[in-house]
């Protein structure tokens, strides 16, 4: 074959290959169109009914709408959302196996589980932050106190009545905390629940227990008991006259809770990107925003690169708290 006559059939065969290969990997836009292909699965690493619950119910509803797919909610209650996790770590990553991604199962369990059954570094793909609330530091209203340093001098004088529920580790790290920064002698309580916690302070069974904002709004209002600071860096919208800790005097406790959705690491780009427009999006939704705030919840809507450089900033903080309160668990 003569150079000039080479020359067409080796542009054929070039533009072949282009497009063989084009037809192999889809484009951005390609798989943006075909995504969902099925229902989407959004599991839940607690049971129905409670706060993790209601917010995947309510992402799902709303997810729904926007892919054009049913977004399908599957509680998955087990060992602080562990078992969610390691269903979504092993679950085909193909954008169709999300996770609800509370504080607790990405920035705690890392720090305090001796082993789990995933690298919590390698087998997600952050998306989206969507919610945000603080802790509230909350005390019975009969107790006579009003202040963390008020509530600090009582305990140091009633040592034998001082104490907190805490319904799951990352309260029980909090109380640690607290203990390790006042000399405040709190004799740790587990209990199994939120509304147990909450339930403790109420009846004088706990003198004081770091709870969700959500569940404790109502019984504020009602004059049954007392917030006297928040764990986040900042006020939270729903409890404007109640204090940071570090406006209370405890600059070294700022603990921003979120809510957020995550998925398997190996997500194809493009998805993770629809993905994370979608829920961008809702978070600025009028009426999204309204039932979040009925859940004790602040509307975000972060981008999946922000979530990840919390978890990267942040986990390292919370898991030298845990070594240095001895809070393991096995």
């Amino acid at each position: 074959m003569t150079p000039l006559r080479a020359a067409p059939f080796r542009l054929l065969l070039a533009a072949a290959a282009a497009l063989a290969t084009s037809a192999l990997v889809p484009s951005t836009a390609a798989a943006q169109t075909d995504y969902p292909k099925q229902p989407v699965r959004l599991l839940v690493g607690f049971a129905a009914g409670g706060g993790n619950d209601l917010f995947g119910r309510l992402v799902a509803q709303k997810l729904s709408e926007k892919l054009g797919q049913p977004v399908v909610v599957e509680n998955k209650p087990g060992a602080s959302s562990i078992v969610a996790f390691e269903l979504t770590a092993r679950a085909v990553p193909d954008g169709h196996t999300l996770v609800v991604a509370p504080f607790g199962a990405t920035i705690i369990n890392p720090g305090v589980y001796a082993k789990l059954p995933y690298d919590p570094a390698t087998a997600f793909r952050p998306i989206s932050i969507v919610a945000s609330f603080p802790f509230v530091m909350t005390v019975s209203a009969q107790l006579p106190v009003k202040s963390v340093a008020e509530l600090v001098a009582h305990a140091k004088a009633n040592p034998d009545k001082a104490n907190y529920g805490s319904s799951g580790v990352t309260f029980q790290l909090l109380g640690e905390q607290f203990k390790a920064l006042t000399g405040a002698p709190f004799e740790h309580i587990p209990v199994k629940s939120l509304a147990e916690a909450v339930t403790g302070v109420l009846n004088g069974q706990y003198m004081m227990s770091f709870v969700d904002p959500g569940p404790l709004v109502g019984h504020l209002k009602a004059g049954r008991v007392r917030a006297l600071a928040l764990t986040g860096s900042t006020r939270f919208p729903e409890l404007p006259d109640v204090p940071t800790m570090a406006e209370a005097g405890l600059p070294g406790i700022v603990m921003d809770s979120f809510m957020g959705i995550m998925g398997p690491r190996a997500m194809p780009e493009a998805i993770v990107k629809r993905l994370e427009q979608e829920l961008v999006a809702m978070t600025g939704q009028a009426d999204f925003k309204e039932r979040l705030k009925a859940m004790g919840l602040v509307s975000v809507g972060s981008t999946g690169q922000e979530f990840a450089d919390k978890i990267a900033r942040e986990a390292p903080i919370w898991a030298g708290v845990a070594k240095a309160t001895n809070v393991k668990v096995q």
